[in-house]
């Protein structure tokens, strides 16, 4: 899977609240009320992650979860990294 223009993923990220691109990844940043909620949810998005045998880059900090997705073997974001981001957006839609 060939890696996107920055072109095409500014146009992607329109669709996608609060995602951004930086060092050839996109990446946002989830809160959570409480510690056990964050972690729940990243439950949830490692099977999805699993599932599709692509998985985003996972900094915990307390109630504050950031996935971080690029296709390392591409040097940069790629068609599955839009996948996994609006997958990961479906999921925290769910959560409430």
């Amino acid at each position: 899977m060939a890696k996107l223009s920055l072109d095409r993923i500014q146009q992607e990220l329109q669709s996608l609240p609060g995602w951004e691109f930086k060092n050839e990844a996109i990446s946002k940043l989830f809160r959570f009320n409480q510690f056990p909620e964050g972690i729940e949810f990243v439950n949830r998005v490692a099977r999805i992650a699993e599932a599709d045998d692509h998985h985003p880059d996972i900094h915990i900090n307390y109630t504050r979860v950031t996935f971080t997705c690029s296709t390392h073997s591409e040097g940069g974001v790629t068609e599955k990294d839009l996948k996994l981001a609006r997958r990961i957006e479906e999921e925290f839609a769910r959560k409430a």
